[in-house]
């Protein structure tokens, strides 16, 4: 019913947990689940504020208390998240799990190696229970959509960005020639970072050609960027377009308009 080995539950106290922290369709699992969020959005701001110097100088002890809270408090719910199952391994590397493992440890590794307790804002993925809690599972469907026209459009995407490196690499390999060391193209590898830079239409700006040819150059690059920029986007909505006007046939009543990830028949039933 809910996963990880769990069709058959435990009976007793270990049920009625399991029911509470990984029932969603249950009052009190609700509750928990809308708890666990707040709690969740509360730890990563906290995070967030500690890694602004002025905050954390006046208000360092107290971050670093809320953190340990939060840290002690999802250690825990991860316990008895491996209590309540029926089968721990798959609950422990299940997504989710690892989720909920990778979200609590950077805390106590910070105690050997400072500075790692930043990485805790990776609990940001838990929230995605959001979609279970708030009945939002339905539009996952849409990602699944969106995942297999990337997944079609893999090889293409492939060879574009290939050819996208290419240029890159011929570009960098041109500027480094005209503009030379002394207008900061150092090397040639220098060179490239500054045509993929120019390229994405990103401009940081740290180098800029100075020769008349080399801003030339640079213009061309950057008109180009503009144009490589609608490939990918065109190649994606080619294959979502495509996806969506694929006609899968009933066996049964011969009706093909079906949603792409339906799996029955809205005129009969069938099982396509």
């Amino acid at each position: 019913m809910f996963g990880f080995g769990n069709t058959t539950p435990n009976k007793g106290w270990r049920n009625r947990l399991f029911i509470v922290i990984f029932g969603a369709e249950t009052k009190w699992g609700k509750f928990f689940d809308i708890i666990l969020i707040v709690a969740i959005s509360f730890s990563v701001l906290i995070v967030m504020l500690d890694s602004i110097a002025s905050l954390r100088s006046a208000y360092g002890e107290f971050f670093k208390t809320s953190e340990w809270f939060f840290t002690i408090l999802f250690s825990v719910e991860y316990i008895l998240r491996i209590i309540a199952v029926k089968e721990p391994r798959k609950y422990i590397f299940s997504f989710f799990g690892l989720i909920d493992f990778l979200a609590i440890i950077p805390t106590y590794i910070s105690l050997f190696l400072p500075g790692t307790e930043y990485l805790i804002a990776i609990r940001v993925l838990r929230i995605l229970r959001v979609f279970r809690v708030l009945k939002l599972v339905k539009y996952l469907h849409e990602a699944q959509y969106i995942n297999k026209a990337l997944i079609a459009s893999r090889r293409k995407i492939l060879v574009f960005l290939f050819a996208v490196l290419l240029l890159a690499i011929f570009a960098g390999s041109i500027i480094y020639v005209v503009e030379g060391q002394e207008n900061g193209f150092s090397s040639i590898p220098i060179s490239i970072y500054w045509a993929i830079v120019t390229l994405s239409t990103v401009g940081y700006g740290d180098i800029i050609p100075v020769t008349p040819f080399g801003q030339l150059i640079s213009a061309v690059i950057m008109i180009l960027g503009y144009a490589i920029i609608a490939v990918p986007t065109g190649i994606v909505s080619y294959e979502m377009a495509r996806m969506q006007h694929v006609q899968r046939v009933c066996a049964k009543c011969k009706f093909t308009d079906h949603d792409f990830d339906a799996e029955y028949c809205k005129i009969c039933g069938s099982e396509l």
